[in-house]
C-alpha cells in the first residue's frame, strides 16, 4: 500500500512538474478551453434564460372553450372535470357569463362608448368559457380532439384553437430549434478543444522523448509512464475551470441587470451564484474529461511503450 502511495505521489509530482515546464504551450491550452469552457457556460447560462422565457410564455398559451348560451352550468362543470383528468391538462378555470361580463367591463372600464353600449342591452352579450392550460403546448391537440367528441358538441359554442394554433406550433419549433443549435455549437467547441489538448500532449511526448526512454531502461511500468501526461490533462481541465468561473463572474454581474431589464423573469446573478458548486463541478468534469482524453488519444497514437 505504502510503493502504491509513493507512486501515485510521483506520478502527480511528475504530472505538476510537466505542466509547469511547459509554460507556453499549457497557457495556450489553458487559454482556449476556458474560452470553449466560457461558450459552454454562455450557452447554459443562455439555455435557463431561455427556459426560464419558454416556461412564461408556455403559461400564457392557453385555449378557451366557448359554451352555447342555452347550455346548463352542471353539463359544463362535468365537462370540466373531464378535461381535468387527462393526464395531458394543467388546469382548467370556469369563467360564467356573469363572470364574463364583470372581465369585460373592467378591462374596458375607460371606454364609455363600449360601456353604455352594453348597459343599452337587455341580455349579456358573453359567453360562458372554460381557459384551459396544458403541461406542454404541443399537447393542446390530443387535448382539443377529446373536447371535439360528440358527446360535448350540445354544449360546446366555439373552440379557439385553431385561432391559436399557429402560435403553439410556432413556440414548440422555437424550442426545438434553440436546444439544437446550443448542442450543435458545445459540439463543435469541445471537438476544437480536443484537438488543442491532444496537440499539446502530442507536443509534450516529443520533447520527453529521451525521458521516457531513459524511464524505460532503468524499468518504469507503462502506466507509469503514462501517468503524468494523464495527470496533466485533469490539470488543464481543473485550471481552466477555475479560470472560467471567474471570468464569468464580473461579466455576469455587469451583465444580469441589463438582462433582466428585458427580461425580468430572469435573473442570472441569482442562479449562478445559488449554483456556483454544480456549475462549476459541470465545467471540471466537461474540461478534465476534454484533456484527459486528448492524453489518451495522444499517448495511444505517439507513445509507444
Amino acid at each position: 500500500m505504502q510503493n502504491i502511495l509513493t507512486i501515485f505521489k510521483r506520478i502527480v509530482k511528475s504530472g505538476v512538474n510537466n505542466f509547469i515546464r511547459n509554460g507556453w504551450l499549457s497557457t495556450a491550452t489553458v487559454s482556449v478551453l476556458s474560452i470553449t469552457l466560457f461558450m459552454i457556460l454562455g450557452l447554459i447560462l443562455v439555455s435557463v434564460a431561455t427556459e426560464t422565457l419558454i416556461g412564461d410564455l408556455k403559461s400564457r398559451v392557453d385555449v378557451s372553450v366557448y359554451f352555447k348560451k342555452d347550455a346548463k352550468e352542471p353539463d359544463i362543470l362535468s365537462m370540466k372535470n373531464d378535461v381535468l383528468a387527462l393526464a395531458e391538462v394543467k388546469s382548467a378555470t370556469y369563467i360564467s357569463e356573469d363572470d364574463a361580463l364583470l372581465e369585460f367591463r373592467e378591462k374596458h372600464s375607460g371606454n364609455e362608448i363600449i360601456i353604455q353600449s352594453l348597459d343599452a342591452l337587455e341580455d349579456n352579450p358573453l359567453e360562458a368559457s372554460l381557459n384551459i392550460k396544458a403541461k406542454d403546448p404541443s399537447q393542446f391537440g390530443s387535448i382539443v380532439a377529446t373536447l371535439e367528441k360528440e358527446q360535448y358538441k350540445g354544449i360546446v359554442s366555439k373552440i379557439n384553437y385553431y385561432e391559436n394554433k399557429g402560435i403553439i406550433d410556432k413556440l414548440g419549433v422555437l424550442i426545438s430549434t434553440i436546444r439544437k443549435v446550443g448542442f450543435g455549437i458545445s459540439a463543435v467547441l469541445v471537438v476544437i478543444a480536443l484537438l488543442v489538448a491532444f496537440n499539446t500532449i502530442r507536443i509534450t511526448i516529443y520533447t520527453m522523448r529521451e525521458e521516457i526512454g531513459v524511464m524505460k531502461l532503468v524499468g518504469a511500468s507503462n502506466w507509469f509512464v503514462r501517468g503524468p501526461f494523464i495527470v496533466e490533462g485533469l490539470l488543464y481541465g481543473l485550471t481552466s475551470s477555475v479560470a472560467t468561473i471567474l471570468l464569468a463572474l464580473p461579466v455576469i454581474l455587469f451583465s444580469s441587470p441589463y438582462i433582466k431589464s428585458f427580461f425580468p423573469g430572469v435573473d442570472l446573478i441569482s442562479y449562478f451564484t445559488s449554483n456556483l458548486l454544480q456549475v462549476w463541478l459541470i465545467l471540471f468534469v466537461i474540461s478534465g474529461m476534454i484533456g484527459s482524453l486528448g492524453s489518451l488519444i495522444a499517448m495511444q497514437k505517439y507513445l509507444k511503450v
